[in-house]
């Protein structure tokens, strides 16, 4: 027979409480911890073994969901074009519309660091990245864009938002290696720049040197309309009358 526990010399051990059941994962609690890491980090700072930490579980975890970081940052760019604005289709005003569809994705891709990086060179097929080119192709073709130039014109708005998202993704990293704020930043960079192309010899480069200020002045967001109005203006050679 057992000693009874108030024996003396008995030690009872204490009962250790049941570990509660973790929650099972799902695709969508990754990639919504994907997209938290990566709007501080950028894409760099997203790993299986990082995600898995965020769980408390292991990177074996994440393999039933998802298949690999490539899928990872595919599935995280669908999650970010589900943010994108798509306006009640008006014909009337295709081009404001298109150009409201692009600010709107430019916005959501800015709000997540270099998450831009992951969508150059792919192509977007998802229902939500499918939602926006459904929406643009409808705009320009009702706006009498032939189908081909609609289709190509789609595909350059498309790199266009990327490519300037992710340009300003590498800024931010500059900014914050420095430490500078973002306006001093801005305003450093121009004005050394500036100081650059007006030392320049005028008979070699007399254009750089004249509009230095020109070239280097402005802000981000008025050259990126520049560049949508050049894509979206320019479709008006292409309509059919």
């Amino acid at each position: 027979m057992k000693e009874p526990p108030w024996r003396p010399g008995v030690v009872r051990r204490p009962i250790k409480p049941e570990r509660p059941a973790k929650t099972p994962l799902s695709q969508a609690q990754i990639i919504e911890a994907a997209l938290r890491i990566v709007k501080t980090e950028g894409i760099d700072g997203v790993s299986m073994r990082r995600l898995a930490a965020e769980f408390d579980t292991g990177p074996s975890s994440l393999y039933a969901h998802v298949a690999s970081k490539d899928e990872l940052l595919q599935l995280m760019f669908e999650e970010v074009c589900g943010l994108v604005e798509v306006p009640p289709f008006d014909p009337a005003r295709w081009q404001d519309q298109v150009r409201e569809i692009a600010r709107s994705g430019h916005q959501a891709l800015m709000d997540h660091y270099d998450l831009a990086r992951s969508a150059l060179a792919t192509i977007p097929s998802g229902p939500n990245a499918m939602r926006i080119s459904e929406a643009l192709l409808r705009l320009m073709l009702a706006g009498g864009v032939p189908p081909r130039v609609a289709s190509w014109a789609m595909d350059r708005i498309f790199l266009y938002i990327t490519a300037d998202a992710y340009e300003m993704s590498i800024w931010r990293t500059e900014r914050q290696t420095t430490g500078a704020k973002d306006d001093a930043f801005a305003d450093e960079l121009s004005e050394d720049l500036m100081a650059y192309f007006e030392q320049l010899p005028a008979d070699t480069y007399p254009n750089l040197k004249k509009h230095a200020k020109d070239m280097v002045g402005g802000g981000t967001d008025a050259r990126f309309e520049l560049g949508l109005d050049l894509l979206v203006g320019g479709l008006d050679k292409y309509v059919m009358k």
